[in-house]
């Protein structure tokens, strides 16, 4: 392995694996990847087999990327003959009259502007939810929100197939070397691993919730808290029911924020609450999961997805990495310009191969077409000590 390269991509999940293939598709195949693991390790956020993907979201920050992303994921698809994204539909769920329901109105407001395009949506009420997926048990004060292209991303074939696709491109992958740090110059930058020293006239990082600690060396201290998450598969009995052609992927804007998917990669359902408020540290995290989780997701489950109730086959879990505001973080090291970095708030898996393409741009070109001011490193949340974390999205 030679020691000095073009661009050197720090992480090889689901966003370095997706930044090193739009490199390499880009023209920019002088290219290693950097992974503490073995590539598609299961100590990150992008293994399992399912990830939500949809148009719905909170903000049109978003939405103004949906489309684009979507079509990122048939590029990959066309490319590889690989299906990875299942469009089973998406179904939002809320209680009338709560802030449940006003977050399914702005899910609903940030669709508007993409109606022109061709995305479209229905509001249901209870009796219309019943009757479509009569697995609810939900009252008469339930409204819901479907959008028919929401579904299942698979991401581990996902980021297998972008490892695949960079690859046959001639990009380097080192798996089993740490990051230890990194030092910027005006003409290169020098990353120091367990295997030595590497150069690079750009670096792109994407460590997810190893980012904390790799930033200092940069003399960058982002706020982001680490949260520890987790899924369970519950191994229903009634598979035809919860089967992708019969049950759409779900999320419920309750108080606790659940969500889950039909019959997929494993034979069972997988549910999960969002945002445990489980803070850790890379130092206090866990792999084992939480009974007690397990047990409030089931709950939930027999209380309003009754049919879906069945032993618990298997849970995982994760960690997120926040931002005090959780929208991306998307942009330059402050001072660094040889360095962009990405943090995804526990929510970018969806645009990983679009998110891709942009990490690619702003790395080779030092900017990109797609509108991501949002994610700028020199916002409030990210620079004023007296930013209050917001850590639902609901804004």
């Amino acid at each position: 392995m030679k020691t000095a390269y073009d661009h050197i991509v720090i992480g090889a999940g689901a966003l370095g694996s997706a930044a090193a293939y739009r490199l390499a598709a880009a023209g920019h195949t002088d290219v290693l990847v950097l992974e503490q693991y073995e590539l598609g390790h299961t100590r990150g956020a992008s293994e399992d087999h399912s990830r939500i993907i949809r148009h719905t979201y909170h903000s049109t920050t978003y939405t103004a990327l949906t489309p684009a992303a979507y079509a990122a994921w048939d590029e990959v698809e066309d490319e590889t003959g690989l299906q990875l994204v299942f469009k089973v539909g998406g179904l939002d769920l809320a209680v009338a009259g709560t802030p449940g329901e006003q977050e399914l109105n702005r899910y609903e407001s940030s669709l508007h502007p993409l109606a022109a395009q061709g995305v479209t949506w229905e509001r249901l009420d209870a009796a219309e939810v019943r009757s479509r997926w009569p697995q609810w048990r939900i009252d008469d004060d339930v409204v819901g929100l479907f959008q028919p292209d929401g579904g299942i991303l698979d991401v581990r074939r996902a980021t297998a197939a972008h490892i695949a696709l960079a690859r046959g491109r001639g990009v380097e992958f080192a798996p089993g070397t740490t990051v230890l740090g990194l030092t910027s110059t005006d003409t290169h930058i020098t990353v120091t691993t367990s295997r030595g020293e590497f150069t690079a006239g750009s670096v792109v990082l994407c460590a997810a919730s190893w980012t904390p600690t790799l930033l200092p060396s940069l003399g960058v201290d982002w706020p982001i808290t680490l949260s520890q998450e987790q899924v369970s598969y519950f191994a229903t009995p009634n598979l035809r029911d919860f089967a992708p052609d019969r049950f759409p992927m779900w999320i419920w804007h309750g108080e606790a924020f659940f969500y889950g998917f039909p019959v997929y990669g494993e034979v069972a359902v997988k549910a999960a609450r969002d945002l445990s408020g489980r803070f850790v540290t890379q130092e206090t995290r866990s792999d084992v999961p939480d009974p007690a989780a397990t047990e409030e997701v089931a709950a939930f489950l027999r209380d309003r997805l009754p049919g879906a109730a069945g032993p618990e086959l298997v849970s995982k879990t994760c960690v997120y990495d926040l931002p005090p505001d959780r929208e991306f973080i998307l942009d330059h090291v402050p001072g660094h310009p040889r360095v962009v970095a990405f943090v995804g708030g526990g929510h970018a898996a969806k645009f990983a191969s679009l998110l891709g393409r942009i990490l690619a741009d702003l790395a080779a070109d030092g900017s990109t077409p797609y509108p991501i001011d949002a994610f700028r490193a020199d916002r409030p949340a990210l620079t004023d000590p007296a930013f209050v974390p917001t850590f639902r999205l609901t804004s």
